[in-house]
């Protein structure tokens, strides 16, 4: 496998950086509703559960209108993804900068055991979130920008295999919200992460 991160010889081309969750640019108001909004909606859901809370209720904690609300994140989904965006961003930098193993400068290998960890973190510590996300509609957790991340960084690290893209979505499948949702009761987190390290290196 490859440890090069500027593409697979037989794949997509796009640089991984250029599939990183970009930083959101708005006006000063605009990004002072932003703040309250999130903020209001990480309480809440703290507090009752991402299930248990209205996108009614978050307008009037935050002090915005409902119809702000709405235009600005469509639906509470929506407002999952925006609460997500910065803890993405600080894996995704952790990935093309930080130290290795999850970041530059180990062997493949090792590097997609560290991204198994940090993205089973990740996920554990925002489950719910990421879980709304991912199955707000059919086929949504393709649509999410991250997700094309995660899996470029995968396929990337499988380079050299038989079918990298393939194999890093049936790595990521693994990863999913819903998955992990139903699984966690039933197996723990002890027995998920052994089972993905399993995973992982079969693939490889």
């Amino acid at each position: 496998m490859a440890q090069d991160n500027s593409g697979l010889r037989s794949g997509s081309a796009i640089p991984l950086e250029l599939l990183r969750t970009p930083p959101v640019k708005e006006r000063a108001d605009a990004s002072r509703n932003r703040a309250a909004v999130l903020e209001a909606a990480a309480r809440l859901f703290a507090e009752h559960g991402v299930e248990a809370v209205s996108m009614d209720q978050v307008a009037a904690a935050a002090g915005v209108g409902k119809g702000t609300l709405f235009r600005r994140f469509g639906d509470k989904a929506g407002l999952a993804a925006a609460l997500l965006d910065t803890r993405e961003r600080v894996l995704q930098e952790a990935i093309l900068s930080g130290p290795a193993p999850l970041g530059p400068g180990a062997p493949p290998a090792e590097r997609l055991a560290a991204f198994v960890d940090a993205y089973l973190d990740y996920l554990l510590r925002h489950l719910a979130l990421v879980r709304m996300s991912e199955t707000a509609a059919p086929g949504a957790r393709y649509r999410i920008g991250a997700y094309r991340f995660w899996h470029r960084h995968v396929a990337i690290l499988l380079d050299g295999t038989p079918d990298p893209e393939h194999t890093a979505h049936a790595l990521l499948a693994a990863l999913a919200a819903e998955h992990v949702s139903a699984v966690l009761p039933e197996l723990g987190e002890r027995r998920i992460r052994a089972g993905l390290h399993r995973l992982a290196r079969s693939l490889g």
